[in-house]
C-alpha cells in the first residue's frame, strides 16, 4: 500500500442551501431534515459522503486506484468477486475463503477503490472480504439557525393519464382530445427552505489511515471533491447549493523536542477535536432576523486560543487547484 498520512487532522467546512432541499427526510414525506426540538436544519453523513463518491467518480473516471465500491443501482458483491478474483488468482463460491484469502481481498479493495479506502466498508455481504474502518469520518451537518421547512404548490402543465397501457400512440391521441383542458394538468408539491448555513465536521485518523493505505494524496482528492461536490450535483430539488470557503483544517503536529515522540503525538493528536471546532464562530449579523445570504454572517477564528501542537491550514480552491494557506486566513474570515 502507498504511505499513509503520518498526522491526525480535524476539519470544519460551511455550505448553505437557497430555496431547496439540501436532504430529505423519508421518515417525513422528504421533507427537509430538522432537528424536531430546536428546528434547525440536518444534513446527514450518508448525504455527504454520496456527493463526495459522485465527484471522486465522475473526476477520476471510475478508474482504479480511485474506482468508487458503493455505486448507484449496483451489487456490492460483484466488486467482492473481483477481488478475490483478482487477489487470490481466483473465486470459489462453494468454499469458505481462508482468513488469508479474505485478508488479501481486503488489501486489493482499499489499493483499488478510493472509498472504501477513505470511509471503509462492511465487505462480508457474500464473497468475503471482511471489513474496513475508515479513516475518515464525517458527522451530520448543522444549520446555525433554525430553518423554516416550507410546501410549496406548483403547476404541473401535463399529466401522466391514462393509468393504463394503451396499443398505440393514436389511442393516446385520441384519450387526449376528449379530455378538457383543466384535466390534462394537474397540481404538485416542493418542499424546500428559504435559506440555510450548516456547518460539517470531519475527521482523519493516521492510525486508521495506516491499516488503509490513505495517503496524502487521497487526502488532497478529499478536499477537492468537498470543495466541488455540489457544482455536479445540481437539481431543482436542492435550489442552490454551495460551498463557502474555506474548509478549516486542524494539523496535528506535535511539541516534543524528541522527533520519534513528536511523531507520536502528531499521530495521536495534541488537542480534543471539540476544542478545534470551537475555534470557529459563526455570527449572525445584528439585526438580522431572517438570513437569506451568507453575507447575513461573520466567520470569526479565533487563532489566540490555538492549542500548541497543532496548526490550523484554511483549504480553498483556485483555477491552479486546491490550495492550502497555513498563514493568513482569506478574506471572508475574521481573525482574533
Amino acid at each position: 500500500m502507498a504511505d499513509a498520512i503520518a498526522n491526525r487532522c480535524e476539519f470544519l467546512f460551511l455550505f448553505d442551501c437557497e430555496n431547496g432541499n439540501p436532504n430529505g427526510d423519508p421518515d417525513a414525506g422528504n421533507a427537509p431534515r430538522v432537528d424536531p426540538e430546536d428546528m434547525h436544519g440536518l444534513v446527514s453523513d450518508v448525504a455527504i459522503k454520496r456527493r463526495i463518491r459522485n465527484y471522486v467518480q465522475m473526476a477520476r473516471e471510475n478508474q482504479a486506484p480511485n474506482a468508487i465500491f458503493v455505486e448507484h443501482a449496483t451489487t456490492l458483491n460483484r466488486p467482492i468477486a473481483i477481488a478475490h478474483e483478482q487477489a487470490n488468482a481466483g473465486y470459489d463460491a462453494t468454499k469458505k475463503p481462508t482468513k488469508d484469502q479474505v485478508e488479501q481481498a481486503r488489501r486489493w479493495m482499499c489499493q483499488n477503490f478510493y472509498d472504501v479506502r477513505t470511509f471503509g466498508a462492511v465487505m462480508s455481504t457474500g464473497p468475503n472480504a471482511g471489513q474496513v474502518r475508515g479513516p475518515v469520518q464525517i458527522a451530520f451537518a448543522r444549520s446555525v439557525d433554525a430553518v423554516l421547512p416550507a410546501d410549496i404548490a406548483i403547476t404541473r402543465m401535463a399529466v401522466a393519464e391514462p393509468s393504463k397501457i394503451l396499443a398505440s400512440s393514436a389511442d393516446y391521441s385520441k384519450w387526449e382530445a376528449e379530455q378538457p383542458e383543466e384535466q390534462l394538468r394537474t397540481m404538485g408539491r416542493k418542499t424546500l427552505i428559504p435559506y440555510g448555513l450548516y456547518v460539517g465536521k470531519g475527521f482523519v485518523s493516521a492510525n486508521l489511515a495506516e491499516h488503509t493505505g490513505f495517503g496524502d494524496q487521497d487526502l488532497t482528492l478529499l478536499w477537492e471533491a468537498l470543495l466541488r461536490m455540489f457544482e455536479h450535483d445540481r437539481s431543482s430539488s436542492k435550489g442552490v447549493m454551495s460551498m463557502r470557503e474555506p474548509v478549516f483544517l486542524f494539523k496535528h503536529v506535535g511539541t516534543d523536542g524528541d522527533s520519534a515522540q513528536r511523531d507520536r503525538q502528531a499521530r495521536l493528536g495534541c488537542a480534543p477535536a471539540h476544542k478545534l471546532f470551537d475555534l470557529v464562530e459563526v455570527r449572525r449579523h445584528a439585526g438580522v432576523d431572517a438570513p437569506r445570504r451568507f453575507g447575513d454572517y461573520d466567520v470569526v477564528f479565533h487563532r489566540s486560543r490555538l492549542p500548541r501542537g497543532v496548526e490550523v491550514g484554511f483549504v480553498a480552491d483556485s483555477a491552479e487547484g486546491i490550495h492550502i494557506g497555513w498563514d493568513d486566513a482569506p478574506a471572508g474570515v475574521t481573525v482574533d
